[in-house]
């Protein structure tokens, strides 16, 4: 299958049958490869989703979470999968005082929730059995895929981390050097694993003989882990999205516990501006464009939701319009008069042509998350433990037995009227809602989709950093951000920090695909006409489905 990709993958695609992009080409062509076999967006995305998990494993895998936002055309209903992973039972503040336990280690890692979350929507919306849907996950890791020049990069970036774990002996060649880019590069104690998942199901994974094989591993290295905290299988909770009007869209995207309000708040500051106002490569655009993406971060910071425990917020002022022009007019005295002032993920987007869209974000929170793997499973552990609060314990995200993790995704679904017009999404981290903002801006702008993808893009954080891919932008904009204020952290062109947006768009009677040219994704659709696979007739009941309507 590798060996079959051209040397540069497909940015931009076109079909009238189908569409997907995700951050590595195999992936992609896992998700093309059941688009063709009549499988419909949910099928192929959990086909990309799982193969992302072998051929990007630094960005995803079983050991991760998993979250997305989906469109059914049939019901029509939007709504958002949290797929939040826990932490488990005995993980107590006491227990992982340092922050290098948080980090790297079995004791940085939740209970993983990516092989729920993928089964759990395969079941209820999917068309194709989970066997099938393995398969080209399963022959990925079997005979291999060729190291890119990205992940040459990473392996020899994370040196000095790989003997935290046992992560080297899995990912770099003979358990000592990173590969070459080019080399092919094998899993089979992974696809050994993926097998067994597809022959008996995903219930295996929290309930079966390789739940056993985590616990007795979680306990022979002090991890957290154990058989009861497997076996309650951190299911995920359908939810309604956040929203906001912008132009003609309507913009649906992910709730807390991801970041799908700071793009809300975002978009809804821009629109009290004209469109002139927010050109990001004039001085005043790119001014205003840090001092939104700016505040949005801050309000996150300073209006912290976990959605299990709804009471602690007493309202959902960032969301609204009226604290949008309140923020608005602020921003707009200090364009006048202004004085001195990490994770890694991966998404794909798909549309079919019966009108299904998924965005899917997902991840094993930092570059090769805890680095360990799983000796006898082959999937890496994840390190969201880093990613709850361990200082403020009225903070919702303060750990606690069993809770979840907070996060920075934001998959996105656009409507024009009630038809799916854009799904977009990226990983980042922070960057991650000031990257799709920054591409819907542009898109909104008239430019065409891959421009608009690989536009120089910024980043703001709270505290006046200017990230900016300097070489790519006009020479006098970061000395004017320097006088007003900012420090100025340049990057280089393309760069791997600012986020890789994967979108499909439909265009008239055509779905393009756009893979953000800053890591290895491609984009691709069938390029003849398929037909669907048949349709489940019974729909299973889901505890606490609700519909929510666009």
């Amino acid at each position: 299958m590798t060996s079959e990709h051209p040397p540069w993958p497909q940015k931009l695609s076109v079909s009238k049958h189908g569409m997907i992009a995700t951050q590595q080409a195999d992936a992609t062509q896992a998700g093309l490869e059941i688009l063709g076999a009549g499988g419909n967006a949910i099928d192929a995305a959990v086909a990309a989703a799982f193969a992302l998990g072998v051929c990007e494993p630094h960005a995803s895998g079983l050991g991760g979470q998993t979250m997305m936002m989906i469109h059914t055309a049939e019901p029509r209903r939007t709504f958002a999968v949290d797929g939040s992973s826990r932490a488990p039972s005995r993980a107590t503040i006491e227990r992982v005082p340092k922050t290098a336990m948080r980090l790297r280690g079995h004791r940085a890692t939740t209970v993983p929730s990516t092989p729920a979350v993928l089964g759990y929507i395969l079941a209820q919306y999917g068309s194709l059995p989970l066997s099938r849907v393995l398969e080209p996950a399963i022959r990925l890791a079997e005979t291999g895929y060729r190291i890119t020049a990205l992940q040459r990069r990473l392996q020899k970036r994370e040196k000095k981390h790989w003997a935290d774990g046992n992560a080297a002996r899995f990912f770099l060649k003979e358990g000592r050097e990173p590969y070459k880019t080019g080399e092919m590069f094998r899993q089979p104690v992974l696809a050994r694993t993926l097998s067994i998942l597809a022959r008996k199901g995903i219930e295996e994974f929290y309930q079966g003989q390789m739940a056993a094989q985590i616990a007795e591993d979680m306990a022979r290295n002090d991890g957290f882990i154990r058989k009861d905290d497997l076996a309650l299988i951190p299911h995920p909770i359908e939810r309604r999205p956040v929203s906001c009007r912008f132009g003609g869209w309507r913009v649906m995207t992910f709730p807390p516990p991801g970041a799908g309000r700071t793009l809300v708040e975002m978009l809804n500051i821009i629109s009290q501006f004209d469109p002139g106002d927010y050109d990001p490569l004039k001085l005043k655009g790119l001014l205003l464009l840090c001092e939104v993406i700016r505040r949005a971060q801050l309000d996150r910071g300073d209006r912290p939701f976990e959605p299990n425990f709804y009471p602690q917020v007493q309202d959902r002022r960032m969301l609204t319009v009226d604290y949008a022009r309140l923020v608005a007019r602020q921003i707009r005295s200090r364009l006048r008069t202004r004085g001195n002032t990490g994770g890694e993920t991966t998404h794909l987007s798909v549309m079919d042509n019966q009108g299904n869209v998924v965005a899917l974000t997902q991840s094993v929170e930092r570059v090769y998350g805890s680095f360990v793997v799983h000796p006898d499973l082959g999937f890496l552990y994840n390190n969201y433990m880093s990613a709850f609060e361990y200082e403020d314990i009225t903070h919702p995200y303060y750990l606690r037995p069993n809770g979840v993790p907070w996060a920075s995704v934001a998959p996105t679904i656009i409507f024009r009227g009630k038809r799916p017009y854009i799904a977009i999404g990226s990983p980042g981290s922070e960057r991650i809602a000031s990257s799709v903002l920054q591409v819907l801006l542009r898109i909104a702008g008239g430019q065409a989709p891959l421009d608009a993808v690989s536009a120089p893009r910024i980043h703001c954080t709270v505290g006046g950093e200017v990230h900016l891919e300097a070489s790519r932008i006009r020479n006098d904009l970061p000395e004017f951000l320097r006088r007003r204020g900012f420090e100025i952290v340049e990057k280089e062109p393309f760069a791997f920090y600012m986020g890789c947006v994967q979108m499909v768009m439909r265009e008239g009677k055509e779905l393009a695909g756009v893979a953000d040219p800053r890591r290895d994704g491609s984009a691709a659709g069938p390029t003849v006409p398929v037909r669907s696979a048949a349709s489940r007739q019974d729909t299973p009941d889901v505890p606490g489905k609700q519909d929510f309507e666009t």
